[in-house]
């Protein structure tokens, strides 16, 4: 299974940004895609997860309300619409795959394959 994130960029706070995942290779119906995040300086951390078939979705707090995630199975896509960007959003996004479980975990070692982020830089 490979992954490739997309769609990073500069923007100004209260922008919006959709990120694209390509996943690629086998995949199964029990599993999660997710997006995670790292600033410089921090640990990564989750940002959004969805199921690959269904559709559920879980966000983290800091994130709600604000981003949407979503997924095309036909297209092997999973994206990350990003609205009211603020500057602590800056970081660079990971999407990741874990193919052994229905659950969405927010630990980053559940996830098995990663993929190349992309950089997201929000001015204020």
């Amino acid at each position: 299974v490979q992954l490739q994130a997309s769609g990073g960029g500069l923007v100004q706070a209260g922008d919006s940004l959709r990120l694209s995942c390509v996943v690629s290779g086998r995949t199964y119906s029990r599993s999660v895609v997710g997006w995670f995040r790292q600033a410089p300086g921090k640990e990564r951390e989750f940002v959004a997860g969805i199921r690959w078939i269904g559709g559920t979705s879980l966000y983290a707090d800091s994130v709600k309300g604000r981003f949407t995630i979503s997924g095309d199975s036909a297209k092997n896509m999973v994206y990350l619409e990003m609205n009211s960007l603020k500057p602590e959003d800056t970081a660079v996004y990971y999407c990741a795959a874990d193919l052994a479980s229905y659950h969405i975990s927010r630990d980053r070692r559940v996830y098995n394959y990663w993929g190349k982020g992309t950089l997201v830089t929000v001015s204020s």
